[in-house]
Protein backbone atom coordinates (compact mmCIF):
# COMPACT_ATOMS: atom_id res chain seq x y z
CA UNK A 1 0.00 0.00 0.00
CA UNK A 2 2.34 2.64 0.93
CA UNK A 3 4.56 1.90 -2.14
CA UNK A 4 1.55 3.61 -4.17
CA UNK A 5 2.30 7.17 -2.40
CA UNK A 6 5.47 6.77 -3.92
CA UNK A 7 6.93 8.95 -1.00
CA UNK A 8 7.78 8.23 2.76
CA UNK A 9 4.86 6.41 4.45
CA UNK A 10 5.10 6.17 8.43
CA UNK A 11 1.55 4.72 10.29
CA UNK A 12 1.35 3.50 14.26
CA UNK A 13 -1.50 1.66 15.95
CA UNK A 14 -2.21 0.37 19.17
CA UNK A 15 -5.84 -1.20 20.51
CA UNK A 16 -6.02 0.59 23.51
CA UNK A 17 -7.59 -1.87 26.10
CA UNK A 18 -5.47 -4.73 25.09
CA UNK A 19 -2.25 -3.18 24.47
CA UNK A 20 -1.45 -4.46 21.08
CA UNK A 21 0.91 -2.56 18.63
CA UNK A 22 1.83 -2.57 15.07
CA UNK A 23 4.06 0.29 13.63
CA UNK A 24 5.41 0.58 9.96
CA UNK A 25 8.44 3.55 10.33
CA UNK A 26 7.03 4.30 13.56
CA UNK A 27 9.64 6.86 15.04
CA UNK A 28 10.17 8.16 11.63
CA UNK A 29 10.37 12.28 12.72
CA UNK A 30 6.94 13.11 10.49
CA UNK A 31 5.70 16.94 9.02
CA UNK A 32 2.43 17.40 11.08
CA UNK A 33 1.01 19.78 8.92
CA UNK A 34 -2.31 20.56 10.53
CA UNK A 35 -2.61 17.63 12.59
CA UNK A 36 -0.79 19.86 14.98
CA UNK A 37 -4.04 21.62 15.69
CA UNK A 38 -4.87 18.76 17.67
CA UNK A 39 -2.41 19.04 20.90
CA UNK A 40 -2.97 23.11 20.45
CA UNK A 41 -7.05 21.71 21.29
CA UNK A 42 -5.69 19.72 24.42
CA UNK A 43 -2.76 22.95 25.52
CA UNK A 44 -5.95 25.27 25.39
CA UNK A 45 -8.29 22.91 27.29
CA UNK A 46 -5.35 22.30 29.43
CA UNK A 47 -5.18 25.97 30.55
CA UNK A 48 -9.30 25.75 31.11
CA UNK A 49 -9.51 22.92 33.36
CA UNK A 50 -6.52 25.18 35.50
CA UNK A 51 -9.37 28.22 35.60
CA UNK A 52 -7.25 30.54 33.13
CA UNK A 53 -10.34 31.07 31.01
CA UNK A 54 -13.30 29.21 29.88
CA UNK A 55 -15.18 27.89 26.73
CA UNK A 56 -17.08 30.63 26.46
CA UNK A 57 -14.44 33.43 26.51
CA UNK A 58 -14.42 35.74 23.64
CA UNK A 59 -11.61 36.78 21.15
CA UNK A 60 -12.26 39.39 19.21
CA UNK A 61 -11.13 39.74 15.39
CA UNK A 62 -11.03 42.59 13.00
CA UNK A 63 -11.18 42.92 9.54
CA UNK A 64 -7.33 43.35 9.06
CA UNK A 65 -6.72 40.48 10.97
CA UNK A 66 -9.39 37.89 9.34
CA UNK A 67 -7.71 39.45 5.79
CA UNK A 68 -4.05 38.54 6.98
CA UNK A 69 -4.91 34.88 5.79
CA UNK A 70 -5.78 33.33 2.46
CA UNK A 71 -8.11 30.78 2.99
CA UNK A 72 -10.75 30.03 6.47
CA UNK A 73 -13.45 29.10 6.44
CA UNK A 74 -14.22 30.88 9.87
CA UNK A 75 -13.40 34.80 7.65
CA UNK A 76 -15.49 33.47 5.39
CA UNK A 77 -18.60 33.16 8.05
CA UNK A 78 -17.71 36.27 9.61
CA UNK A 79 -16.44 38.09 6.62
CA UNK A 80 -17.06 41.97 8.12
CA UNK A 81 -15.08 41.40 11.04
CA UNK A 82 -15.01 43.26 14.30
CA UNK A 83 -16.53 39.88 15.98
CA UNK A 84 -16.44 38.34 19.21
CA UNK A 85 -16.28 34.54 19.25
CA UNK A 86 -16.10 31.98 21.73
CA UNK A 87 -13.28 29.41 22.44
CA UNK A 88 -15.65 27.20 22.16
CA UNK A 89 -16.23 28.15 18.38
CA UNK A 90 -13.09 28.49 17.47
CA UNK A 91 -11.90 25.27 18.64
CA UNK A 92 -14.62 23.88 17.00
CA UNK A 93 -13.64 25.90 13.60
CA UNK A 94 -9.63 24.81 14.61
CA UNK A 95 -10.37 21.18 15.02
CA UNK A 96 -13.44 20.08 12.38
CA UNK A 97 -12.75 22.75 9.85
CA UNK A 98 -8.68 22.83 10.38
CA UNK A 99 -9.32 26.62 10.06
CA UNK A 100 -5.91 28.46 10.63
CA UNK A 101 -6.98 31.90 11.58
CA UNK A 102 -8.63 30.48 14.82
CA UNK A 103 -5.65 28.26 14.95
CA UNK A 104 -3.18 31.34 15.66
CA UNK A 105 -5.49 32.77 17.96
CA UNK A 106 -5.74 30.08 20.27
CA UNK A 107 -1.66 29.58 20.05
CA UNK A 108 -1.64 32.96 20.85
CA UNK A 109 -3.18 32.30 24.10
CA UNK A 110 -0.58 29.74 24.99
CA UNK A 111 1.76 32.12 24.54
CA UNK A 112 4.10 30.72 21.61
CA UNK A 113 3.80 27.40 19.93
CA UNK A 114 6.75 25.59 21.65
CA UNK A 115 4.52 26.72 24.91
CA UNK A 116 2.51 23.36 22.97
CA UNK A 117 5.39 21.36 22.47
CA UNK A 118 6.44 21.52 26.27
CA UNK A 119 2.92 21.04 27.47
CA UNK A 120 3.06 17.37 25.20
CA UNK A 121 6.75 16.19 26.39
CA UNK A 122 5.41 17.16 30.14
CA UNK A 123 2.75 14.07 29.33
CA UNK A 124 6.27 11.98 28.55
CA UNK A 125 6.13 11.90 25.08
CA UNK A 126 8.86 12.16 23.01
CA UNK A 127 9.59 12.61 19.13
CA UNK A 128 7.34 15.36 19.29
CA UNK A 129 7.68 19.28 18.48
CA UNK A 130 5.98 22.77 17.41
CA UNK A 131 7.96 26.01 16.80
CA UNK A 132 6.07 27.52 14.40
CA UNK A 133 1.96 28.89 13.91
CA UNK A 134 -0.16 28.25 10.97
CA UNK A 135 0.76 31.69 9.36
CA UNK A 136 5.07 31.22 9.69
CA UNK A 137 4.80 27.46 9.24
CA UNK A 138 3.38 28.89 5.53
CA UNK A 139 5.71 31.28 4.99
CA UNK A 140 8.81 29.21 4.17
CA UNK A 141 8.28 25.52 2.83
CA UNK A 142 11.54 24.43 5.04
CA UNK A 143 9.01 25.47 8.25
CA UNK A 144 6.53 22.75 8.17
CA UNK A 145 9.62 20.04 8.72
CA UNK A 146 9.93 22.02 12.37
CA UNK A 147 6.69 20.85 13.50
CA UNK A 148 7.02 17.54 13.46
CA UNK A 149 5.79 13.63 15.48
CA UNK A 150 6.41 10.36 15.08
CA UNK A 151 3.64 8.18 14.53
CA UNK A 152 4.57 6.25 17.80
CA UNK A 153 4.49 9.69 19.38
CA UNK A 154 1.15 10.83 18.23
CA UNK A 155 -0.11 7.37 18.49
CA UNK A 156 0.86 7.53 22.89
CA UNK A 157 -0.67 10.96 22.62
CA UNK A 158 -3.74 9.68 21.53
CA UNK A 159 -4.19 6.69 23.78
CA UNK A 160 -2.82 9.33 27.17
CA UNK A 161 -5.63 11.29 25.79
CA UNK A 162 -8.45 8.70 25.68
CA UNK A 163 -7.36 7.56 29.10
CA UNK A 164 -8.59 10.69 30.40
CA UNK A 165 -4.54 11.52 31.58
CA UNK A 166 -4.01 14.77 30.22
CA UNK A 167 -7.09 17.05 30.24
CA UNK A 168 -10.11 16.26 32.68
CA UNK A 169 -12.85 14.28 32.22
CA UNK A 170 -15.36 16.63 30.91
CA UNK A 171 -12.91 18.43 28.18
CA UNK A 172 -11.81 14.89 27.18
CA UNK A 173 -15.14 14.11 26.47
CA UNK A 174 -15.63 18.25 24.05
CA UNK A 175 -12.93 17.39 22.07
CA UNK A 176 -13.43 13.64 21.87
CA UNK A 177 -16.86 14.81 20.31
CA UNK A 178 -15.35 17.33 18.32
CA UNK A 179 -12.94 15.29 16.93
CA UNK A 180 -15.59 13.11 15.80
CA UNK A 181 -17.52 16.08 14.04
CA UNK A 182 -14.23 16.72 11.90
CA UNK A 183 -15.50 17.55 8.18
CA UNK A 184 -11.89 17.23 6.94
CA UNK A 185 -10.61 13.89 4.84
CA UNK A 186 -13.82 12.03 4.10
CA UNK A 187 -11.61 10.43 1.82
CA UNK A 188 -8.77 9.16 3.96
CA UNK A 189 -9.07 7.55 7.54
CA UNK A 190 -13.09 7.12 7.50
CA UNK A 191 -13.62 6.31 3.94
CA UNK A 192 -12.97 2.32 3.89
CA UNK A 193 -14.82 1.89 7.40
CA UNK A 194 -17.75 0.30 7.66
CA UNK A 195 -20.66 3.11 7.64
CA UNK A 196 -21.65 4.50 10.99
CA UNK A 197 -17.82 3.49 12.36
CA UNK A 198 -17.15 6.04 15.13
CA UNK A 199 -14.05 7.92 14.10
CA UNK A 200 -12.77 11.04 16.73
CA UNK A 201 -9.62 12.19 13.72
CA UNK A 202 -7.61 15.42 13.41
CA UNK A 203 -6.31 16.14 9.09
CA UNK A 204 -3.41 17.23 8.22
CA UNK A 205 -2.43 18.42 4.56
CA UNK A 206 0.24 20.56 2.92
CA UNK A 207 0.82 21.97 -0.30
CA UNK A 208 2.28 20.41 -3.48
CA UNK A 209 5.76 21.68 -4.81
CA UNK A 210 7.49 20.61 -7.69
CA UNK A 211 5.18 17.76 -7.83
CA UNK A 212 5.83 16.28 -4.15
CA UNK A 213 2.97 17.17 -1.36
CA UNK A 214 5.10 17.62 2.15
CA UNK A 215 2.07 16.01 4.18
CA UNK A 216 -1.15 14.04 3.80
CA UNK A 217 -2.13 12.62 7.32
CA UNK A 218 -4.86 11.56 9.24
CA UNK A 219 -4.33 10.65 12.98
CA UNK A 220 -7.58 9.21 15.11
CA UNK A 221 -9.28 7.11 17.49
CA UNK A 222 -11.42 4.13 15.44
CA UNK A 223 -13.97 2.19 17.77
CA UNK A 224 -14.23 -1.46 16.79
CA UNK A 225 -17.37 -3.72 16.90
CA UNK A 226 -16.58 -5.19 19.82
CA UNK A 227 -16.47 -1.34 21.57
CA UNK A 228 -12.72 -1.72 21.82
CA UNK A 229 -10.42 1.39 20.63
CA UNK A 230 -7.63 1.52 17.81
CA UNK A 231 -5.13 4.89 18.25
CA UNK A 232 -4.40 5.29 14.87
CA UNK A 233 -1.83 7.56 13.39
CA UNK A 234 -1.08 7.38 9.26
CA UNK A 235 1.40 10.51 7.94
CA UNK A 236 2.13 10.50 3.89
CA UNK A 237 5.39 12.24 3.65
CA UNK A 238 6.95 13.82 0.67
CA UNK A 239 5.00 12.02 -1.88
CA UNK A 240 4.48 11.80 -5.71
CA UNK A 241 1.42 10.45 -6.57
CA UNK A 242 -1.39 12.94 -6.82
CA UNK A 243 -3.44 14.10 -4.00
CA UNK A 244 -6.24 11.22 -4.79
CA UNK A 245 -4.17 8.29 -4.54
CA UNK A 246 -2.16 9.79 -1.69
CA UNK A 247 -6.11 9.84 0.48
CA UNK A 248 -6.39 6.23 -1.05
CA UNK A 249 -3.47 5.25 0.29
CA UNK A 250 -4.55 6.27 3.81
CA UNK A 251 -7.63 4.91 3.33
CA UNK A 252 -6.34 1.45 2.63
CA UNK A 253 -3.93 1.27 5.86
CA UNK A 254 -7.04 2.24 8.21
CA UNK A 255 -9.41 -0.67 6.21
CA UNK A 256 -6.51 -3.18 6.87
CA UNK A 257 -5.57 -2.40 10.73
CA UNK A 258 -9.57 -2.13 11.38
CA UNK A 259 -10.10 -5.32 9.54
CA UNK A 260 -7.33 -6.68 11.48
CA UNK A 261 -8.56 -6.13 14.94
CA UNK A 262 -12.20 -6.58 14.44
CA UNK A 263 -12.22 -10.09 13.84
Amino acid sequence: IAQDSKGKVSMSAFVIEDSIAVSFYGDEPCVMQSVFKYPIAMAILNRIDKGEFSLQHKIHFTPQYLERYTTSLMRDSFYNGNINITFDKLIRYMVCQSDNISCDALLRHLGKPKEVAKFIRKQGIEDFDIRYNEMDMHKKWSNQYENFSSPNAMVQLLTKFYQGKIISKSNTDYLYQVMQETTTGKNRMVKLLPQGTPVAHKTGTSETKDGMTAATNDVGIITLPNGKHVALAIFVNDAYADSDKLEDVIARIAKAVYEEYAK
